[in-house]
């Protein structure tokens, strides 16, 4: 038997707070060998990332730790920070879920690394640091890494931002890798290189991982072994396989269900978990998940129980009484969530070209000038932010545009919120061109025809006014009447499914959830024929996220609504969509039925998105083609002459030199073998 590299036993984390003691880690125990990856998984304030913090010896000072953390045999916990910050970086590397927040704005990324390699090891001499630094960024990917050497971090992108700090973690061979949610704010395609690259950093040094994410998906791709994390403690703990196949804990199951699958077309709603998280301060003695759970009895309440072995398995152990009654996801002959009613519409049956458009988008462009001097400003260039972009959205329908961070997505939503009249197209709102409009009471009433619902709740709700002079504000803005304006908010806070009695409460009283289901009823207070959706769920957990995904579907249905969707996310787009179109750089290079793009890519760009998008199942993920796209996006403010995609794209690498030369030379257009499916590449 060999030593853990990490030994952990009983560990404890407690915070002071003017509410009471805060119990954030409850009782933590693992090991973790070497080469070994251990994913920790569990919805926000479940106690994850403390852990990892614990582990590092980074709580703040007030942070009262118990229990034991054996780092190869040496007990880490009660060591001085002068003690831990010669483990730190060394023994033990971190890498962070903000790459920002890693790395100093002040000194060049070069100088970063060759500081992390000379702190531990002062008999290596500068040249030899930065010819290490070198090595390394050029192994994680970094182009020209003896020139970008020089950069500072705000010269890189996000995901390039996180490869430094994944070269500076794999600078000193580290015993253990720890990272915390090192993907979370990175595009699909950025996020795959991401996993690659700490797959990558594990064989070089030998490392053991600790992976902290919110992402079943991740935990597939990556893990080992894995712990389910909740209210502070481990529910659930066994080896990726049979966690996944056999999983135990009703908890565990919840966050299965209500993840959508970017690998399955059925249209079923999504399983949220109901409630909100306990708050960890004088929590009693019973389960913490009894208020929340589907199967809770009465001997749930008496007492919290224990993690133990189910199923004969000794590796694999789950806090519930009743986990040896549940197989397969069921009990007592039914599923532990029962799958909600499929919401249908009679516009089903409609065939899409008979429904009427709510949006048609002919020709969109924008671009923004680039400007040079502080004081008298000279234009040198333009950045070509959407390119001649056209589509429409129906009746009933959701659109969606998928893409990476700077393909113009936001920016198509915003000219069509901001009515940008187009100098060579149009935009059509209910049949009526924004060219037509000349403001005043014509545009106003146009807007009420058509509503957005943005990203970040927190940022889209005024936190001074209370939820009903939120919701409130649009109605006397089109000149509801007063009497009228009272009910209106209470029905629009039912259909949303928050409670009307706490319309007098402010946006800070609710989770982030229901933030995000009172910008929804906002957005719906003038009975909108089109609602555009700028990212909804992408801040949500996924036991939030699956209720509101529910909601949406469950609007269309009832009141007729058409989305035109923007996301990131492909498995939600999967879920939601019904047509679907995908946007690089400003262009769309494929377009159509979301089943027949998913099913069916055909451009190159669309197949690494989609194999980029990790499926919560350990064994159909690692059976799956992944296409690791090489590079950043280019600039949008140079000048392409063909195709934008061929200083990525894996097609090209296998062409011969006459249709290489068609690629650099000539702009593909949007074309296919049936009009509800086109793909803008010539060679497929």
């Amino acid at each position: 038997m060999t030593t853990p590299v990490l030994s952990v036993r009983d560990l404890t984390v407690s915070f002071p707070s003017e509410a009471g003691r805060v119990d954030a880690v409850r009782g933590v125990s693992f090991d973790l060998d070497e080469g070994r990856t251990l994913g920790i998984v569990g919805e926000s304030g479940s106690g994850k990332s403390v852990t990892s913090l614990a582990v590092m010896g980074l709580l703040d000072d007030n942070a009262r730790v118990g229990g034991s953390v054996m780092f190869e045999g040496q007990e880490l916990l009660g060591k001085t920070d002068a003690a831990m910050s010669k483990i730190r970086g060394n023994g033990i590397a971190m890498i962070f879920q903000d790459p920002l927040t890693s790395l100093t704005p002040v000194f060049s990324v070069g100088d970063q690394i060759v500081e992390a390699l000379t702190i531990h090891d002062p008999k290596i001499s500068r040249r030899a640091a930065r010819d290490r630094a070198v090595e390394l960024l050029r192994l994680v990917g970094i182009p020209r890494p003896a020139e970008r050497m020089r950069s500072f971090p705000h010269e890189f992108s996000g995901g390039m931002r996180q490869r430094v700090v994944i070269a500076i973690a794999m600078a000193n061979n580290p015993r253990l890798i720890i990272a915390d949610e090192p993907t979370t704010a990175l595009d699909v395609t950025i996020q795959a290189q991401i996993l690659d690259l700490v797959a990558t950093a594990q064989r070089e040094t030998g490392a053991a991982v600790m992976m902290i994410t919110h992402d079943m998906g991740v935990v597939a791709h990556t893990a080992d072994d894995v712990i389910v994390m909740y209210a502070g403690r481990p529910i659930e703990q066994a080896p990726v396989d049979e966690l996944f196949a056999d999983t135990r804990m009703p908890y565990s199951i919840g966050l299965l269900g209500a993840i959508p699958r970017v690998d399955k077309a059925e249209k079923q709603p999504l399983v949220p978990i109901k409630g909100s998280p306990p708050l960890l301060v004088d929590l009693p003695d019973a389960c913490p998940f009894a208020a929340r759970c589907p199967i809770a009895v009465d001997a749930c309440r008496t007492s919290e129980p224990e993690l133990v072995a189910v199923g004969g398995r000794p590796d694999h152990r789950a806090a519930c009484l009743r986990a040896e009654e549940i197989r397969a996801g069921r009990i007592d002959g039914g599923p532990v969530y029962p799958v909600p009613p499929v919401p249908t519409s009679t516009l089903e049956t409609v065939p899409r070209e008979l429904r009427r458009p709510t949006l048609e988008v002919e020709n969109l462009t924008k671009s923004f000038p680039l400007t040079k001097g502080s004081f008298r400003k000279r234009k040198i260039g333009e950045v070509h932010a959407v390119k001649g972009v056209s589509f429409d959205v129906r009746e009933g329908e959701t659109m969606a545009i998928v893409g990476e961070s700077g393909s113009g997505k936001t920016t198509t939503l915003l000219q069509i919120m901001d009515f940008a009249r187009q100098d060579a197209g149009d935009i059509r709102i209910v049949g009526t061109s924004v060219a037509d409009i000349k403001g005043g009471r014509a545009e106003r009433d146009l807007r009420r025809d058509v509503q957005i619902v943005f990203q970040d709740p927190v940022g889209s709700l005024d936190p001074r006014m209370t939820v009903f002079d939120v919701i409130a504000e649009p109605l006397r803005t089109v000149g509801l009447a007063a009497a009228e304006v009272g009910p209106r908010v209470d029905e629009l806070m039912d259909l949303v499914g928050l409670d009307p009695a706490h319309s007098d409460r402010f946006p800070a009283a609710f989770s982030g959830g229901q933030r995000q289901r009172i910008g929804i009823a906002r957005a719906l207070a003038t009975n909108p024929k089109l609602v555009v959706l700028d990212e909804p769920v992408s801040a949500l957990d996924v036991s939030v996220q699956a209720g509101v995904i529910n909601l949406l579907d469950e609007l269309k249905v009832r009141l007729g609504l058409s989305y035109l969707f923007v996301a990131h996310d492909l498995s939600v787009v999967r879920h939601i969509a019904d047509r679907v179109a995908v946007m690089y750089l400003g262009s769309f290079v494929e377009h159509g039925d979301v089943d027949a793009v998913f099913d069916d890519p055909q451009h190159p760009y669309t197949r690494a998105l989609l194999s980029a998008i990790p499926v919560p199942d350990p064994v159909t993920e690692r059976g799956r083609e992944h296409i690791v796209l090489t590079g950043d996006l280019p600039s949008p403010t140079d000048t392409i002459t063909g195709c934008a995609f061929v200083s990525r794209c894996p097609l090209y690498q296998t062409l011969d030199e006459p249709d290489r030369a068609r690629c650099e030379q000539t702009v593909p257009t949007l074309t296919g073998r049936t009009d509800d499916h086109v793909n803008a590449c010539h060679f497929r």
